[in-house]
């Protein structure tokens, strides 16, 4: 049985780009990329380049509270759908390792990046930023354009639906 090719529609720059109003493609495609990231090899080469020896849902909420501090623990639950358990667990740990630490708060014990925090965050990124300027290295500037404008959006909108509790 053969398999329908995606249609081809009109990108906002004039950029044609693969669509398919059955999400079947796009699905596969966001779990191909979401596969070899969450990888415990991907992870162990990160923190072997990066320096800080942080587990992996760790080094996770580690990135999310240098994106957004003070970080509500409630957060990185939702994104990466896991056990409040599981994340004040791993905070735990951040802050008794001088990544995090918690911030008086009324309603919720938010976290801000401590001493060490910013740095072991920026380590992060920038191993992982150097294979995002590789594996697209050959793509035109309107694709990386569409690209950089696309995906963020997507993940966006499955973030929201996660922090929202939106079933499927």
């Amino acid at each position: 049985m053969s398999v329908p090719q995606p249609a081809v529609v009109s990108a906002p720059a004039g950029v044609s780009v693969p669509a398919s109003p059955d999400p079947v493609e796009t699905e596969r495609a966001l779990a191909r990329v979401a596969c070899p990231v969450g990888r415990v090899r991907q992870h162990e080469r990160l923190m072997a380049v990066a320096g800080p020896p942080l587990h992996r849902a760790a080094a996770a909420i580690l990135r999310h509270a240098a994106g957004s501090d003070p970080l509500r623990p409630g957060k990185p639950v939702a994104r990466l759908s896991v056990e409040a358990s599981h994340v004040t667990r791993q905070l735990g740990q951040l802050e008794k390792d001088g990544y995090v630490r918690r911030v008086p708060d009324p309603e919720d014990r938010r976290v801000r990046l401590a001493e060490a925090g910013p740095a072991a965050a920026d380590r992060m990124r920038e191993v992982s930023l150097r294979s995002m300027r590789v594996a697209p290295a050959d793509r035109s500037p309107e694709d990386l354009r569409l690209l950089s404008g696309l995906f963020p959006r997507t993940v966006g909108d499955f973030e929201a639906r996660a922090e929202a509790g939106l079933e499927p």
